[in-house]
């Protein structure tokens, strides 16, 4: 199970009502990473009151996944955030290019990875009041990066700096983890040449300007190949 941390020291009173937010904006810095692509991943966020007052730290280990779905799991964990408690207007602020584009419409999500985070995302937008979200530089996101790192670190069980303990893990945010079940790929071979039939998505990686094809697939020579960045 994900391991998600929120720094309790920085909510907001919790007598508080939970319509508390409503009448102002509540800003969140969200990043995401992963060492290697995919690798050990986490998330990082920050939310500041509608005065600037801090409300919430976010860290979550993700496990093994990819940069994109870091940063789309601080999306997530924010609004998640919003919605408990209560708070109406959001702006979110992160250095994915990639995310805030797809998020503002700018971009279409082509990775099936990513489609159910961007629809899950859609949907929580979609029960605020109000909602924005802009790109930044890293080094104006280098807090919600600081805790992304945090997550990594925990997850990979470096130690804590002296003095700070290991937060305990809380249950992670519920949201789609995959797409929908990939096809059987024995059901799309050719029954001749067994090589995959025409038109079927594979997935694979490259190296060294190589193709290495995922399940144990190879490609008959000659083949031409479409390659999609995840």
């Amino acid at each position: 199970m994900p391991d998600r941390t929120v720094s309790p020291s920085l909510f907001a009173d919790a007598s508080t009502p939970k319509t508390s937010g409503e009448t102002g904006w509540v800003t969140a810095h969200c990043d995401g990473g992963a060492r290697g692509n995919p690798g050990p991943s986490g998330y990082g966020a920050v939310l500041a009151g509608p005065n600037g007052e801090p409300l919430a730290e976010l860290s979550e280990f993700l496990g093994i996944r990819t940069n994109n779905y870091a940063e789309y799991s601080g999306l997530l964990g924010v609004l998640a955030y919003a919605l408990e408690h209560g708070h109406r207007r959001l702006r979110v602020v992160s250095d994915s290019e990639l995310m805030v584009k797809q998020i503002q419409g700018k971009y279409r999500v082509n990775s099936p990875d990513l489609k159910p985070l961007w629809q899950e995302a859609k949907n929580r937008i979609a029960q605020l009041d109000g909602f924005e979200i802009s790109h930044a530089l890293r080094h104006k996101n280098k807090d919600a990066d600081r805790l992304a790192n945090l997550a990594m670190d925990r997850g990979m069980k470096r130690p804590q700096a002296p003095g700070q303990p290991a937060p305990p893990p809380l249950k992670a945010t519920p949201y789609p983890t995959k797409s929908s079940t990939p096809p059987n790929p024995d059901a799309q071979r050719s029954p001749v040449s067994g090589t995959p039939a025409s038109g079927t998505m594979l997935r694979g990686f490259t190296r060294d300007g190589v193709i290495h094809v995922l399940g144990g697939q190879s490609l008959p020579n000659g083949v031409f190949v479409k390659i999609i960045p995840e």
